[in-house]
């Protein structure tokens, strides 16, 4: 049996979003929400569970390199605390060390492989939430039921 997964990479600007599938163990990017005057858009995440219908919500949990708390530690904890109040599902956060930078390098070698479009920060932050639920999954659900 699979599950749908929906993965977030908050940010206080804006959020990646990306879906992926514990059958398969492959998430992909997805969209990009804006936080509007400090808030996330719980419209457009409301909008995308409403879609997907996922059974569970990963977030991305940033970790500095020492593996001690990062300084938006406390923020994200809040959003999934939030999240899981708006959304009525089960949330759990994920590693998201270098998942930036990680992002960043597979479209850089996407563009050099032909991609035309120039690397824009949204693109970034979708792949990063992407990245974040495939460690998830090979830590977690691939294959395993939700």
């Amino acid at each position: 049996m699979s599950a749908t997964i929906l993965a977030f990479d908050f940010g206080l600007s804006r959020t990646g979003v990306a879906v992926g599938n514990t059958l398969t163990g492959i998430a992909s990017p997805l969209d990009i929400l804006y936080a509007q005057q400090g808030k996330p858009d719980w419209d457009g995440i409301k909008r995308l569970i409403a879609l997907w219908r996922p059974k569970l919500l990963v977030v991305g949990m940033p970790r500095k390199l020492d593996g001690s708390d990062s300084a938006m530690q406390e923020t994200i904890l809040k959003f999934c605390s939030d999240l899981e109040k708006h959304s009525g599902l089960p949330v759990q956060t994920a590693n998201e060390q270098l998942s930036s930078r990680e992002a960043e390098h597979r479209l850089k070698l996407a563009r050099q492989a032909g991609r035309k479009r120039k690397i824009r920060k949204e693109d970034i932050d979708q792949l990063a939430a992407a990245i974040i639920l495939e460690n998830w999954m090979q830590e977690h659900a691939h294959g395993q039921q939700l």
